[in-house]
């Protein structure tokens, strides 16, 4: 697994996909997925490398910031370096899908998904 998790929380869906589009461009990180918290509120959830992710993120932020809403969409967003494996345990949302993960698990090289 990859050495640090990035999350970006947004208001609504169609920015939620836009700042997951655009982190996944940005850097070589592998989306997670996006994770609907409550309401209207989503979290994009990113990994990779340190580096890839924190450019990833702040991509991510950017992008939010740069929506324009009623409301601020951009809500907020966090960069674990190394997560413990009891947190990566716990909480199923900081693992790639079940399918994701067989088809990584078959391949010698796997590619990044975005």
């Amino acid at each position: 697994m990859a050495n640090a998790v990035g999350m970006v929380e947004v208001l609504g869906l169609p920015p939620a996909l836009s700042v997951a589009d655009t982190m996944c461009k940005a850097a070589n990180v592998t989306l997670v997925g996006t994770e609907k918290v409550s309401g209207a509120r989503y979290t994009v959830i990113v990994r990779g490398d340190v580096s890839e992710v924190n450019m990833s993120v702040e991509a991510g932020v950017e992008a939010a910031k740069r929506m324009i809403g009623d409301k601020p969409l951009y809500l907020s967003s966090h960069v674990i370096a190394r997560p413990s494996e009891n947190l990566e345990y716990v909480l199923k949302s900081m693992k790639p899908n079940a399918k994701l993960a067989q088809y990584l698990a078959t391949v010698d090289n796997p590619p990044l998904v975005s």
